[in-house]
């Protein structure tokens, strides 16, 4: 095989067609459970202006700081502006898109959804990134901890309607209100007065900026000093723990496993009450497939009125991985079921009318490739895996029959041309024809 000339640049991926499978599977699974909670889908520019990125998601954070793709504007005037960027995730950019529609306006709250490619300008390592596919949930308009409850039974649906739901935890803690955690901080700060030579400089900075990020170093004398840290539960209101065990007896109700996880925090002011991630149950959060929280002061940030809302990212790759490592088989269309091999122009022209009524009726069909000899096409159709092939030669265009061979059996026969669709429709089954019919609720339609 020749070297190819160009590749993939670092950090992306082909999506190839044996994933698509997956992806099309998982697509599926978060499409249904969302329309059954009511949720409406909503896509979002894949560039948004780089303000929304850093209100939404916070200037002192890795995202933010390190890992943003920044688009040049267009214009050399100056009369667009050139702080573009890339959307690392879904969050902020459905909050923005909530206040300029003004849809506080419609019933609350309001339940959407999205599908789609984000972007961080991460260090690639396995099954993270630059450029990778997540789905969103967001809950806007409401503040209650059945509405978190709900959110989190439909993502564990989803999990379990792809079989990998065995195969996480479902880590679960209350980060209380942003008060609870300006005491919490003072606190760290307190404990880390003296000690700060003991931190890397990376923690030594987001002692300065962000003490909360701390808890999530990756340093083990970082991770050592913290075990004698005071922990965020010391410092919850009453309001805030009462909020906790609702959740948790809602989460009960559903059958929904989770564990507490004291450590699980977000470094954000807008961030409140409820947060979850769902870890892999060996690596723990390092083949994490998604989390999510309360941000019921992120819609405020945005340039809206107060409007508290909760949501949950999971990430497409990641879910693929751990479905291919519980080795899930996804079932897909993405088989031949009739090949047509012909031989001779008046077979050849014959064929593309046969060929397009058979694709027509639902069946998949390829075929009338090329000039190749008749044994060429049939090797073809072998290494297609089709189930039948129709082969027409310049004698049976003029007899008007035509043969049905049956690839597994290795049999065949000659029957009338005109017997062909309907002999063949037979065989395969009325349930197994691949059709479909745009409804008025585009409710079987699939999409991307």
């Amino acid at each position: 095989m020749a070297e190819p000339l160009f590749r993939t640049p670092k950090g992306t991926h082909d999506v190839l067609p044996e994933d698509h499978q997956y992806m099309t599977y998982i697509k599926k699974a978060v499409r249904h459970r969302c329309r059954q909670a009511g949720y409406k889908r909503i896509d979002t520019p894949m560039y948004e202006y780089r303000g929304v990125f850093e209100r939404g998601i916070g200037e002192h954070t890795d995202i933010v700081e390190k890992e943003l793709f920044l688009v040049a504007g267009s214009k050399k005037d100056g009369s667009e502006p050139s702080d573009l960027a890339l959307r690392p995730e879904f969050t902020a950019g459905i909050c923005r898109s909530y206040v300029e529609h003004g849809m506080q306006q419609l019933p609350q709250p309001v339940e959407l959804y999205a599908i789609g490619q984000c972007f961080r300008y991460d260090r690639p390592q396995k099954g993270r990134y630059r450029q990778f596919h997540q789905f969103d949930l967001e809950i806007i308009g409401l503040k209650d901890p059945s509405l978190d409850a709900q959110l989190i039974h439909v993502v564990t649906n989803i999990l379990e309607d792809v079989k990998i739901l065995d195969r996480l935890t479902l880590q679960l803690n209350n980060i209380g209100t942003p008060e609870n955690r300006k005491a919490y901080v003072e606190g760290l700060r307190d404990f880390f007065t003296g000690k700060e030579h003991r931190l890397p400089e990376e923690d030594r900075g987001r002692l300065a900026t962000n003490p909360l990020r701390i808890l999530d170093s990756k340093n083990e004398d970082t991770q050592i000093l913290l075990k004698a840290a005071p922990t965020l539960d010391f410092y919850l209101s009453e309001e805030s723990k009462q909020y906790h065990a609702t959740l948790k007896e809602y989460l009960d109700a559903f059958g929904v496993r989770y564990v507490e996880n004291p450590k699980l925090v977000r470094g954000l002011d807008y961030y409140t009450q409820t947060v979850f991630e769902f870890w892999d149950q060996s690596t723990g959060a390092q083949n994490a497939v998604g989390g999510g929280g309360r941000y019921d002061g992120l819609i405020e940030l945005l340039g809206g009125k107060p409007t508290p809302g909760v949501g949950f990212a999971g990430g497409l790759e990641r879910m693929i991985w751990h479905m291919k490592e519980a080795g899930v088989q996804v079932p897909h269309k993405d088989h031949v079921d009739v090949f047509v091999a012909q031989l001779g122009p008046e077979a050849k022209k014959q064929c593309l009318t046969l060929i397009s009524e058979l694709r027509e009726l639902g069946v998949h069909t390829i075929g009338a490739l090329g000039e190749a000899s008749l044994k060429s096409q049939m090797r073809l159709a072998d290494k297609f895996e089709a189930r039948y092939t129709l082969l027409l030669g310049k004698m049976e265009v003029k007899e008007g029959t035509i043969i049905l061979r049956d690839m597994k059996a290795g049999k065949q026969k000659q029957i009338k041309y005109g017997q062909a669709i309907p002999q063949v429709t037979k065989l395969l089954g009325e349930t197994n024809l691949d059709t479909y019919v745009l409804k008025d609720q585009m409710g079987d339609v699939d999409e991307d």
